[in-house]
């Protein structure tokens, strides 16, 4: 009988992490509001007094600091971070809710869905997506 890594290339770009082992066994994130298009931005506070700030660093994942690194500039939408970081969207919610737990990042809507609650104008929609169709 086989073992189900002789068939891997040892060369592979793909990593063997399970996504579990970057969540530590965890399977769905704590946070309802983290939806494809939520915009996550970097807090920018200082480290509290009394804390080895490369400890903290150290302490956290690579994918923990990715995340970090793609929200430094502005906010990025929970998608486009599940996509650099090439995992699920639910893993990436389990991480996004970890570094909002830690005061690291923040969660807000889109502001389009922020002013007042309003959908966006229909007819834009309909022009984009007309648009779009006669490309």
């Amino acid at each position: 009988m086989r073992h189900w890594t002789e068939e891997l290339d040892d060369d592979a770009d793909e990593p063997l992490v399970r996504p579990y082992t970057i969540t530590g066994g965890r399977t769905t994130a704590g946070r309802d509001d983290l939806t494809l298009i939520t915009l996550i931005s970097l807090v920018t506070a200082q480290t509290p007094s009394g804390t080895d700030a490369t400890a903290e660093r150290h302490a956290l994942q690579p994918e923990h600091r990715t995340v970090l690194r793609l929200c430094a500039r502005r906010p990025v939408a929970v998608a486009e971070i599940a996509a650099e970081l090439d995992l699920p969207v639910s893993v990436t919610k389990i991480l996004i809710g970890d570094l909002i737990e830690t005061g690291r990042v923040r969660a807000r809507p889109p502001l389009a869905f922020a002013q007042n609650g309003a959908l966006p104008d229909m007819t834009i929609l309909e022009a984009v997506r007309n648009g779009l169709r006669e490309l």
